[in-house]
């Protein structure tokens, strides 16, 4: 230090040449050239950000060639510094390490996002958000649409299951969400979802959707939308989405209906009120179970999420929705009914009383029918009952095919029994009939009431008091000879 303080002081105070200075201080001038003008002090070290040496130009070039490829990729479906790393040592030979790419990468992008910690008091706001899975449903490969609310202060997961993401999927899962937390939270933060935002954007929401405020005037609770592209704003709910996906849905399963769906992903749910959040004082059960005191209460009676239109029953007995028809009971052709579409199910009303309810269907032109709703007309029409598509599509094969061997009439009233008794009755006395080889409608009608009767118990012979007087058997064979006597005189 004091070597360079006498070269500094020579040059700038005294003014002598490099030359003068070397002599004076018998050093060399290159290292008078070196500390002359200030640029370099001793005992600092300059940062270098040197690139590994595994990342050429050639490295470089071909990433860059990856993200040219991907450039009419979906944004969820674009290239990671892990998935090029991959492709890499894959196509490339590749001997760096994960932390190089990520290097690399930021480089490219020439971005690097800084994100300030949020800080939620209990029971302040939730955040809610999309997502989709692959589940195999009866057997086949189905994409599902998971609804997803999370508890900004707990971090407590709610995740349910739904056909599509309709209006009456959104405010179902909400009010699901609020009974499986037993509140609401004071806000709660979306994407701008069109079943929410009917016009604007963000913080320049200017109108949303009635059915949405409808559900906020009775839950009582304030909306915030995130900016457009600003997936960080509700980033915990963005987590759940993977979180489910990677631990609950893992393997992919396999379910019979969207009810044994979201059974395992309630499941799911209440499984992690276990799991600790490293940045996070407790456990997340035990913070729920504090912040559920914060919370708002749920009003008297639950919000009924039913998307509800009218229509007119036509000459088929059917009301169409959705581009799907669902039978009625056949009195009430002509009639407008109340329709309420619920995302599994829906329900046909008619002067206040439910009269028919059905499975929801997402299928193009899809028909829905019920036996029973046309068993009138058919006791009338009975010529109709063999080619009936109600007929066809409802009832069981094995009916079908033992009322091909019945008259029109036997055949109409086999599928009264079905209605009045249950198909399972019938077509065990279907069975039996036909064991004994009996074709007709009395038979399995009388297999079915015999199926009905209780069991009869054995009776027990009556226990007599040995000491009382015994009574013996009448022998009446002398009637016999009687009776022989008397025919043969006639």
């Amino acid at each position: 230090m004091g070597q360079y303080e006498d070269i500094r002081r020579y040059i700038e105070k005294e003014g002598l040449s490099e030359r003068a200075v070397a002599k004076l201080m018998g050093i060399s001038r290159n290292t008078v050239r070196k500390y002359r003008n200030g640029d370099v002090i001793p005992g600092k070290r300059n940062v270098q950000n040197r690139a590994a040496h595994v990342l050429t130009e050639k490295v470089t070039e071909t990433v860059l060639g990856y993200y040219e490829e991907e450039k009419d990729a979906p944004s969820k479906q674009k290239y990671t510094a892990r998935s090029i790393l991959k492709r890499l040592r894959k196509e490339e030979e590749f001997v760096g390490s994960y932390s190089s790419v990520k290097h690399l990468v930021r480089q490219l992008k020439g971005v690097t996002q800084v994100f300030i910690p949020l800080e939620f008091d209990p029971g302040q706001a939730a955040q809610v958000d999309w997502g989709s899975a692959v589940v195999y449903m009866n057997g086949h490969r189905t994409k599902v649409e998971l609804f997803c609310m999370r508890l900004c202060n707990s971090a407590a997961p709610f995740v349910m299951a739904f056909p599509t993401q309709r209006y009456e999927s959104f405010l179902e899962g909400h009010v699901k969400a609020f009974e499986f937390f037993k509140g609401t939270c004071r806000t709660l933060i979306y994407d701008n979802l069109r079943t929410a935002v009917k016009e604007g954007w963000g913080k320049h929401v200017k109108e949303e959707q009635a059915p949405f405020k409808l559900l906020k005037a009775h839950y009582v609770f304030a909306s915030r939308f995130c900016a457009p592209g600003k997936g960080n704003e509700k980033s915990l709910v963005e987590n759940l989405v993977g979180l489910c996906r990677r631990n609950t849905l893992v393997p992919v399963p396999r379910v019979n209906s969207y009810e044994e769906l979201n059974a395992l992903l309630l499941e799911g749910c209440k499984e992690y009120h276990d799991h600790k959040i490293e940045s996070r004082p407790d456990r997340v059960g035990q913070m729920l179970a504090v912040e559920q005191q914060h919370m708002i209460p749920l009003p008297g009676k639950p919000f009924d999420p039913a998307v509800v239109t009218t229509a007119m029953v036509n000459s088929s007995s059917l009301v169409r929705y959705d581009n799907s028809y669902y039978s009625v009971p056949c009195k009430l052709v002509g009639n407008y009914i109340t329709l309420k579409a619920y995302p599994l199910f829906i329900e046909v009303w008619h002067k206040h009383k439910i009269v028919a309810k059905h499975t929801r269907s997402y299928k193009q032109s899809h028909v829905a029918y019920e036996l029973e709703h046309y068993l009138p007309v058919l006791d009338r029409k009975i010529r109709a009952v063999r080619d009936a598509a109600p007929v066809k599509r409802t009832v069981h094969a094995s009916i079908r095919a033992f009322g091909e061997k019945l008259t029109d009439r036997g055949f109409v009233d086999v599928l009264i029994l079905s209605v009045d008794y249950g198909e399972i009755a019938v077509i065990k006395a279907i069975e039996l009939a036909m064991h004994h080889e009996q074709y007709t409608f009395e038979a399995v009608r009388f297999n079915v009431l015999q199926s009905l009767q209780p069991t009869r118990r054995k009776s027990r012979p009556i226990e007599v008091d040995p000491s009382l007087p015994q009574v013996n058997p009448v022998d009446l064979s002398s009637y016999d000879v009687l009776l022989g006597r008397v025919a043969g005189n006639e």
